[in-house]
């Protein structure tokens, strides 16, 4: 069963914000700087991809809000968890797109006779005669007026009404960079085609096609990001939909469905076979096998019965069952990692500080290039200048937005992050993404991380002439009295196989030796070597079986019934069956391992023996552990700590990335980077492989974005133009610049597709 796993304490001082109107990356910049400038803000993070910013500090709401609408944008406080918000949240976006797809359409429908007249004009020599026949060149620019004037109120309106205010605010973003090339393109146009006397003689052209054509290929660029923005949070989509609407509670002696959102903990709520469990609880009637691969990534069912616990969205198989709720609403365990994805997808990399100085200046920088463009253009360009300091200047303007800039890191990190997810492998902290693929070695805890965390019987070997069974019983019933581990696993053994325990009398503690009674007439007596030895017994006839034992880092007790030396014992906590394949992966992905345990040295040594582990630090506190965590990073370089105890939280807290298996404590947790929900090791390697992944993607889009910006503002300047006679029309700035941000969500989608290096393991860790 899952842990609940809870968010960072500081969670209390954060707010939540929908940020609308941004369209490029300076956007971001602009909106952050606005909200640390508000009083009580101590750290501001604004994310292009998810539309989001969130705030910590002591900041209200409607202060926060009103930085970012003198800033010139739009925002509105959001619930994160609460599904009905999501609803609305993907409704409103859908929406969106449906705006924007009806303002493609009419844009292309009013751009191409334009396009054609114009273009055809220039590329074929026919259509250009048939123009002057047909209707004549100068009521052809007349048509193009009319048409591109349609452009540029309706569907272009948008730029033009968001730009010119940045603009005016001296803070220019990617609207305004379209709206001044656009209208640049237009304005020039219609003084050609009303007031030709106005322009130098050679000069009198019109440019209507590039205003309307670059519109339309920029909300071209548009619809396409915002589908695939949509597929980037899908994710959290898909977590928010495992959500159930309604539960069937018991009120008032009889089964009402009631929304889900109305359930309080304490109800008693009936699960069908094949439905979604509502919410959190512990099942106090009936039986079946539940799907937890949503929590835990497993595939196999998990059985359960009364006193078990159960979490929301898993999905129950054949039987039926009644649990009485324990968490409701933000507190289940699916709304947490919802909250959890959504955080991690909010955050920002260090590599993204790099980004954001660029980017702060960028589009400024670009208008001062745009206008150098003209100048020079203008002074010492070929006849006529004017016209080619215009689609010069323009097409500086248009092909250096910065939007695949600003969609570089966080769509990778949304998808990324959103695998992760899918995967069992939750990152509390986006920085973790970035950290986990620099780890040198992972250090692990033995104890419930390596092992099961709890004792088990693995060994009992009886002497000649003595049944297995009846000695087991013996002994268990002997240590019924006991409430230490190794007694509580004994007896566990025996009732697993069924086995009744006798009465016993006459039970003693023998101090340092081990326990003794009489169970059913018979004295047993049960304790190490010594203790035998103590009753004139020799154990040398286990000798073998004793060294073996020994290897195997085992401590073995010895079991004598009525005088005689009847069996050999041993209790160990069980290495999971998934930990040696996660060792040879993490060995595979070039790492080393190694172990650092509060265990005996003997022990530890032994089981690392049996695993591969490159070194053991073992007999350390919680402190020694902090301080091995510390002399791995001074020897190897970046540590990743893999823990699941309360005694694992410092060296959590301290490790470059802390890795928390998501069975074990809240604390644990707490203290992590990254939870493992399948209680599996082999998250780990999972983990590592995706922050491999996803770090690479961004270096892509990065190269990408600031490559395209590099190479093609200087063509867009024309430097090519006195060597080659080149330039860059200004609708190809358009489409190469729509290109870039398709290019870089789509690269950043790939990563819906990362296969994990290992399988989580079958049902062997719950």
């Amino acid at each position: 069963m899952t842990t609940p796993i809870k968010v960072d304490r500081a969670a209390a001082a954060v707010i939540s914000l929908a940020v609308e109107g941004m369209s490029c990356a300076s956007c971001v910049g602009r909106v952050e700087r606005a909200l640390k400038g508000v009083p009580g803000v101590s750290e501001a993070v604004v994310n292009l991809a998810t539309e989001r910013a969130t705030i910590r500090g002591q900041a209200s709401a409607d202060a926060l809000i009103a930085a970012v609408q003198n800033a010139g944008y739009e925002a509105l406080a959001r619930d994160a968890v609460a599904s009905g918000d999501s609803d609305e949240a993907m409704a409103k976006k859908e929406a969106e797109r449906t705006a924007l797809k009806r303002d493609l359409l009419l844009s292309a429908v009013l751009a191409l006779p334009v396009f054609i007249i114009e273009m055809g004009a220039h590329l074929i020599p026919g259509v250009h005669a048939l123009v002057e026949r047909s209707i004549g060149m100068q009521s052809s620019w007349y048509l193009q007026f009319i048409l591109t004037t349609l452009v540029l109120a309706i569907p272009g309106r948008i730029f033009y009404t968001k730009g010119f205010p940045a603009l005016l605010r001296l803070a220019p973003d990617m609207n305004s960079l379209v709206a001044v090339g656009t209208l640049a393109a237009y304005a020039y146009s219609v003084v050609a085609t009303f007031l030709p006397g106005l322009l130098p003689a050679g000069t009198v052209n019109v440019y209507y096609e590039a205003a309307a054509v670059i519109v339309t290929l920029i909300l071209l660029g548009r619809y396409l990001e915002a589908r695939a923005k949509g597929r980037t949070s899908e994710a959290i989509t898909r977590l928010v939909g495992l959500q159930a609407r309604v539960a069937r509670v018991s009120r008032d002696g009889r089964i009402v469905e009631l929304p889900i959102d109305e359930v309080v903990s304490g109800d008693i709520v009936e699960v069908r076979p094949g439905e979604r469990v509502p919410v959190d609880g512990e099942v106090v009637d009936g039986q079946s096998y539940v799907d937890e691969s949503m929590i835990t990534g497993e595939p196999i069912p998990v059985e359960k019965s009364v006193g078990n616990d159960v979490v929301g969205g898993t999905v129950n198989q054949a039987g039926a069952f009644t649990l009485r709720a324990t968490a409701v609403g933000g507190q289940t365990v699916l709304a947490q990692i919802i909250r959890l994805v959504e955080q991690a997808q909010s955050s920002k990399l260090p590599i993204q500080a790099v980004v954001d100085k660029v980017t702060m200046w960028f589009v400024p920088a670009v208008m001062t290039a745009a206008a150098l463009t003209f100048l020079v253009w203008l002074i010492f360009g070929p006849t006529p200048a004017v016209t080619f300091a215009l689609v010069n200047a323009v097409a500086v303007l248009i092909i250096a937005c910065p939007c695949a800039m600003g969609l570089a890191t966080p769509t990778s990190i949304m998808v990324g992050t959103g695998r992760g997810a899918e995967l069992g492998v939750l990152f509390r902290k986006g920085e973790a993404l970035q950290l986990l693929k620099d780890a040198k070695v992972v250090a692990v805890d033995k104890t419930g991380t390596l092992t099961e965390g709890r004792p088990e019987l693995t060994d009992l070997e009886v002497a000649q002439g003595f049944d297995r069974a009846q000695v087991l019983v013996r002994i268990a019933a002997v240590e019924s009295r006991s409430e230490h581990p190794i007694a509580r696993a004994i007896v566990q053994a025996a009732e697993q196989d069924g086995l009744v325990l006798p009465a016993l009398a006459d039970f003693d503690s023998v101090t340092g030796m081990g326990v003794r009674a009489n169970v059913d007439g018979a004295r047993v007596e049960v304790g190490a070597d010594r203790y035998m030895r103590e009753l004139g017994l020799d154990v040398d006839v286990f000798a073998a079986t004793a060294e073996r034992l020994g290897k195997e880092g085992k401590s073995p007790l010895y079991a004598a019934i009525d005088g005689r030396l009847a069996a050999i014992v041993a209790v160990a906590d069980p290495i999971k069956p998934s930990t040696p394949a996660a060792i040879v992966a993490l060995h595979h992905l070039g790492l080393k391992v190694a172990m650092i345990t509060g265990d005996n040295e003997v022990t530890a040594r032994a089981i690392a023996a049996r695993l591969g582990i490159d070194e053991v630090v073992a007999e350390v506190l919680p402190a020694g552990k902090v301080d091995a965590v510390r002399r791995l990073k001074a020897e190897h370089g970046g540590v990743a700590f893999v823990g699941d105890g309360i005694n694992d939280a410092p060296a959590l807290a301290e490790a470059d990335v802390g890795l928390a298996i998501g069975t074990g404590t809240d604390v644990a947790m707490e203290a992590a980077d990254v939870v493992l929900m399948s209680g599996s090791l082999q998250g780990v390697p999972n983990a590592i492989a995706l922050s491999q992944a996803t770090i690479g993607n961004i270096r892509q889009n990065l190269f990408w974005a600031f490559a395209y910006n590099t190479a093609l503002i200087p063509v867009a300047a024309g430097v090519l133009y006195p060597a080659y006679g080149v330039l860059l029309s200004p609708i190809f700035a358009a489409g190469a610049m729509a290109l870039s941000s398709v290019f870089v969500l789509g690269n950043a989608l790939r990563l819906r597709g990362f296969q994990a290096p290992m399988a989580v393991a079958v049902g062997a860790d719950q």
